[in-house]
Order: C-alpha cells, then sequence, then structure tokens
C-alpha cells in the first residue's frame, strides 16, 4: 500500500516520459521502495528457510528471464545491457514475485485493490481539476488534457492509474461483498469515468472497455445487462447533460476510426514505429537488437514519414519536444530487442497467467473469492490489450509490477482458493 501510495507523489519532468526503450526514464521513489521490497521478501525467505515459491510459479516467474537475459548480452552497450536488465527484472519477474508472497489472503488482496481505487481516485480528481481550469497537458492547442500529477511528459500514467482504478471498482461491484460496499464500489467506477475520458487516452478508452466486458461476461449475463444500463445512462448524463468533453471527446473517439483514412501525425509515427521495429525483428529474428537498442536503431529501419518527436506543453512544463524512444507498443518492442525468444517466454508468462486465472474463476464463480478472481482476470486483459498501444516507461510502471503480482496470486496462490474467512459474504 505505500507503494501504490507513492505514486501520488508529484513527479520531476526528469523522472517522467515514456522511459524510452524499455524505460529508460530516471527512478522514482517508487522505484526505490520497490527494491525494499524485494529485499524485504528475500530476508524473510531467509529468515523462514523454506521455499518461497512453488515450482509452477517459479517457472512462470522466471521464463521471462531467459529472453531478458539472452537480449542484455546483445545490448551495444554494457550499460545499456545492465540498465535494460534490471528494469526488466523488477517490472516483470522481481515485483511480482514478492506481492506473490507478501499477500496472505483474499482480504490483504483486496486491501490493495482498494489502494489502487483510492490513487485513481486521487489522480483522477486532480486531471478533472486540470481540465476544468485549464491548467492540464496542451491538447489540440488547449491545455485541458488531464495527466494527474504525472505531468505532460508522461501522459499515459494518469490514464493508466485510472484505468486500473476502473476496473478494480467494476470487479467489487460485481463481487460478493456486501451491499454498501458493492454500493461504494459502483459508486467509485462511475466517478473515475470521467477522468478516463478526460485523459484523451484512446488506447486506455479501448483497453478498459474490452476488460470491464470481459468481467461483466464472467460475472453473468443479467448482473452484465444491468451493469451496462447503469453504465450507459451515466453516460448520457455525464456527456449529454453537462457536456463534460463533448466536442473535444467526439472528436477524439472519431479519430479511432481514422487511423488509415486520415490519420493525424501521431498515428502515422505510431504505425512508423510499428514498421521499424518490425524490421529491426527481421533483422534478428532470434535474439533481437539488445535491451535499449531501439532508439539507436530506429532511424535506421524508419520511413521519412516519422517525425522522431513529439510536442508536450502545459501542466506546469514549458513547450519541448519529447524524443520518440519506442514503438509504442509492448510487444513490438521485445520483438525488436529480444526477438523471438523472448517475446515467446515473455508472453507466454502472461497467457498461463491468464488460462490458470480463469479457471480458477469457474471454482468460485458466486462464491467466496469471485470478486478477487474478476480483479485479476480483469486486470490482467486490460495490461494485455494495452500492450498494444503502450510500452514501459515512466512512473506509473512501477504499479504495473504491482498489478502483475496480484494477477500471479490469484493464477498460482495457494491461498487464493482457501476457506472463506471472515467478513466474506458468498453470492
Amino acid at each position: 500500500m505505500a507503494l501504490v501510495a507513492l505514486l501520488a507523489l508529484p513527479v520531476a519532468p526528469s523522472d517522467g516520459g515514456s522511459g524510452g526503450s524499455g524505460g529508460s526514464g530516471g527512478g522514482t521513489i517508487a522505484d526505490a521502495v520497490s527494491a525494499l521490497v524485494v529485499l524485504w521478501c528475500v530476508a524473510r525467505t531467509v529468515r523462514g528457510a523454506r521455499r518461497p515459491l512453488t515450482r509452477t510459479a517459479a517457472i512462470l516467474l522466471g521464463l521471462p528471464v531467459i529472453g531478458i537475459a539472452v537480449a542484455a548480452v546483445g545490448a551495444s552497450t554494457a550499460s545499456a545491457g545492465s540498465t535494460g536488465l534490471v528494469r526488466y527484472l523488477q517490472i516483470f519477474v522481481l515485483v511480482p514475485a514478492a506481492v506473490l508472497m507478501l499477500v496472505r489472503d483474499r482480504r490483504d488482496f483486496r486491501l490493495v485493490a482498494w489502494s489502487l481505487i483510492a490513487l485513481a481516485l486521487f489522480q483522477g480528481s486532480i486531471g478533472a481539476y486540470q481540465y476544468v481550469t485549464g491548467t492540464g497537458a496542451s491538447y489540440m492547442g488547449s491545455d485541458v488534457r488531464a495527466v494527474g500529477t504525472f505531468g505532460a511528459t508522461d501522459v499515459m500514467g494518469m490514464s493508466t492509474v485510472v484505468s486500473y482504478g476502473v476496473v478494480c471498482a467494476v470487479a467489487l461491484a460485481l463481487g460478493p461483498a456486501s451491499p454498501k460496499q458493492r454500493q461504494m464500489a459502483l459508486v467509485c467506477a462511475l466517478l473515475l469515468m470521467v477522468p478516463l475520458a478526460l485523459s484523451f487516452s484512446r488506447g486506455a478508452w479501448i483497453a478498459t472497455v474490452v476488460a470491464c466486458g470481459a468481467q461483466l461476461g464472467l460475472a453473468g449475463v443479467r448482473l452484465a445487462l444491468r451493469s451496462l444500463a447503469v453504465v450507459a445512462a451515466a453516460a448520457v448524463v455525464l456527456v449529454g447533460g453537462f457536456g463534460i468533453g463533448t466536442q473535444l471527446l467526439q472528436e477524439r473517439i472519431t479519430s479511432i476510426t481514422q487511423v488509415t483514412d486520415a490519420p493525424d501525425q501521431s498515428v502515422t509515427d505510431r504505425y512508423t514505429m510499428w514498421a521499424a521495429a518490425v524490421d529491426m525483428w527481421r533483422a534478428e529474428p532470434v535474439s533481437g537488437v539488445g535491451l535499449k537498442a531501439f532508439p539507436d536503431h530506429r532511424d535506421s529501419h524508419a520511413s521519412l514519414a516519422l517525425s522522431s518527436a513529439s510536442d508536450t506543453a502545459g501542466a506546469g512544463a514549458e513547450f519541448s519536444r519529447q524524443p520518440l524512444l519506442s514503438p509504442h507498443n509492448m510487444y513490438l518492442l521485445v520483438l525488436s530487442e529480444q526477438g523471438l525468444l523472448g517475446l515467446c517466454t515473455l508472453v507466454g508468462s502472461w497467457a498461463a497467467f491468464l488460462l490458470l486465472g480463469l479457471r480458477r474463476v469457474a471454482r468460485v464463480r458466486g462464491g467466496a473469492g469471485a470478486d478477487c478472481a474478476l480483479v485479476a482476470c480483469g486486470l490482467l486483459v486490460w495490461q494485455l490489450v494495452d500492450f498494444a498501444y503502450a510500452d514501459i516507461g515512466g512512473p506509473s510502471t512501477v504499479l504495473m509490477a504491482v498489478v502483475l503480482g496480484l494477477v500471479a496470486w490469484w493464477a498460482l496462490s495457494d491461498r487464493a482458493l482457501a476457506a472463506p474467512v471472515p467478513g466474506e459474504v458468498p453470492r
């Protein structure tokens, strides 16, 4: 919870940004605390003198290490390989393993989920204030883009945090909790829809719709229909009745369908970098070009349509040009830098988490732990969809590691399916 709470602190401009290839941005306080969490788990393991992970958990969490290590050896410089190795291990191996070991039962799991919702409400309230007062990041000539405390150089940070909050709130509202808790979670989900819309993040919108749709499908058809009716009514009131961002939102939503007919420069840049990433993979199909090597090979593989930098301003920052150092697609970033070996090991680990998590959903449907199942599966689906539009980097990346830890706990921990604890109410 302390690690999650630290992401409410403002981030210096030098620590933000997309993080470049593989998260090359500077470290934050939250990153330092995540290292302390890992060290604490190591100390507990040594002191307890027992095996901390099951064989299945050790294999699935350790599987990405193969591709990461090989790509680190093939990095252009030793410093790039070492920093990239540490960053990838932190996000996809060490912190998720620490969360898996530290979460004791479903009450701890829910506590972390509610802390994600609290962080989302805090960042979302700041983002909504930025939109109303015109103090957000620059968007189409106006400082109205909601970015929370992450600043103009990390416009995806607030949308990621708020999306996590929405997914957790929807899951808790659908779960077998008391009516008061379900109502509170539903209210939080509806409130978070406002800053999510004002973030103008198309990738976060798409991922949230897919994840919440999956949660509703897993919860049951009748409950899904009632929930959709509530969400539709709230959207009509917020957008139609109060006119929250009506014109800008309509233009942004319309742009999703114009990616081939009349794409804006950001879409053109993204497609160009995607093509460059695929070209890098063709040059080194097995092990890739090396960790954090995408920027070094970008210009030699990209076409002239690439603008090489994007404009950032607002939210307390001066106008600047932010270099485009990654393809903004996690799958293509891994494919280009780690090759097929890295992509298969990393995505294979996520696919195993998803399959194991869904198998456990059927065992707890409508009973104690159903809300934890919806939280874990919803967060993983959101992340897998969002990775098609974003990659790691920026202060919110450490929160992604916590989320993957929750997913791993539900999929692998025996405590996830333990007997009901006091306070749990089957539906």
